[in-house]
């Protein structure tokens, strides 16, 4: 019988690295601490750590120069610790491009495709390949696995991911990927039975998306070809009219970095407010502030608008899940999206609602409506434990 072991799972991003410990094998998968390092490259860096009842376990305040530094600090941290080290390193990859669908083993050969799909997703893929070779100089030993937020996405109908462009396009890779995949595993998985349905999830963060899934299976996602794409989001446009771009290109005069900071760190949210990104904040200042009022009322109307269309892609809806943060913390969103959804068959316990219970649906509801956690490391450690060690 397989011994229990230990993965770290790692999330990088420009200046920051989350990261877990689990427990997998024969005792039931566990988490046992999980943290961050914050401000890489920057001065003034911050490492902290939690155990798995979320109390403070270590943090620190120096400078991390690099990603390398930044895991050295995490490895000192746990060895401080006396945490379990680590059998096998799971990665978060933001995109594996038109050609990796599946979880695989970290290779030299896989580090130079990665490299390859930079222009894919500039924002992301160069910290996380940093943090590959990082993690291969100082363990050149451990099993290391790559997981694709793409993956899940890639088994949608051809005719979900297509772009109305030239086939030649579509032949480079300019398609409709999606993201957020690691996130609907997690959900598929915790659904079970129910997964066989009719499924909308709507994963709403600070990125946001929706997936439209049949017997466990995508049908259509609301991302596209980066996670600019889809409804509105705390700092990004979603989908916009390209003649909007093409207008601002010609008569505003904007250059290819002016635009790649409007559309993902200057729209959204915090455009339509002007105050803030955060819907926590944009909730609590709405009844004396019209732009805030305006800005929530657009993201639901959105999301209530996007819930309809999927489904339609999935001829009807039976189960409706919440999940991110603000999916499962913002009951007064939840109410306002499901609110004209009767049509689906949505209506809402506002009680069960306000406490955030699962689920939240009224008794006589024909559609399932559940609020549902998600856990993304988790997904990382067990794709990484059935990879290593099964």
């Amino acid at each position: 019988m397989a011994m229990n072991s230990f993965i770290l799972c790692v999330n990088s991003g420009s200046s920051s690295l989350k990261f877990a410990w689990y427990r997998m094998g024969t005792e039931p998968e566990a988490v046992i601490a999980e943290g961050a390092v914050e401000r890489i490259g920057l001065a003034g860096g911050r490492l902290w750590v939690r155990g798995a009842d979320g109390k403070p376990l270590a943090e620190g305040y120096e400078d991390f120069p690099d990603h390398t530094a930044a895991l050295r600090g995490l490895h000192a941290a746990a060895e401080g610790l006396q945490l379990p080290a680590s059998d096998a390193i799971g990665h978060r990859v933001v995109h594996g491009g038109p050609d990796h669908t599946r979880p695989e083993r970290v290779t030299p050969e896989l580090v130079e495709t990665l490299r390859e799909l930079v222009a894919f997703a500039p924002l992301h893929l160069p910290s996380q390949i940093l943090c590959i070779e990082a993690a291969l100089r100082r363990f050149p030993d451990r099993p290391q696995v790559t997981c694709f937020d793409t993956a899940f996405h890639r088994r949608m109908p051809e005719r979900a991911q297509r772009f109305p462009l030239p086939r030649a396009l579509w032949e480079e890779g300019v398609r409709r990927y999606g993201f957020h995949g690691l996130s609907y595993e997690y959900i598929v998985e915790m659904l079970g039975d129910a997964a066989t349905g009719r499924v909308i999830v709507a994963h709403l963060g600070n990125g946001a998306s929706m997936a439209a899934i049949k017997d466990r299976q995508p049908i259509d996602t609301t991302m596209g070809f980066t996670p600019t794409g889809g409804f509105m989001m705390g700092t990004r446009t979603g989908d916009l009219d390209p003649g909007v771009l093409l207008y601002l290109i010609n008569e505003k005069r904007y250059d290819a970095r002016q635009l790649a900071r409007l559309v993902d760190h200057e729209a959204g949210l915090l455009g339509v407010s002007g105050i803030s990104s955060d819907m926590k904040t944009l909730l609590d200042k709405r009844a004396g502030d019209p732009h805030a009022a305006q800005a929530v009322e657009l993201f639901c109307y959105q999301l209530r608008k996007t819930i309809g269309a999927l489904a339609a892609a999935l001829g009807g809806l039976d189960t409706l899940v919440f999940t991110g943060g603000i999916g499962e913390r913002a009951a007064t969103v939840r109410w306002e999206v499901c609110r004209g959804l009767e049509c689906l068959g949505v209506r809402l316990d506002a009680q069960r609602n306000e406490a955030s219970a699962d689920p939240i649906n009224a008794p006589q509801s024909p559609c399932t409506v559940r609020v549902i956690p998600t856990q993304e490391d988790l997904m990382i450690a067990r794709h990484t434990h059935r990879l290593v060690f099964r």
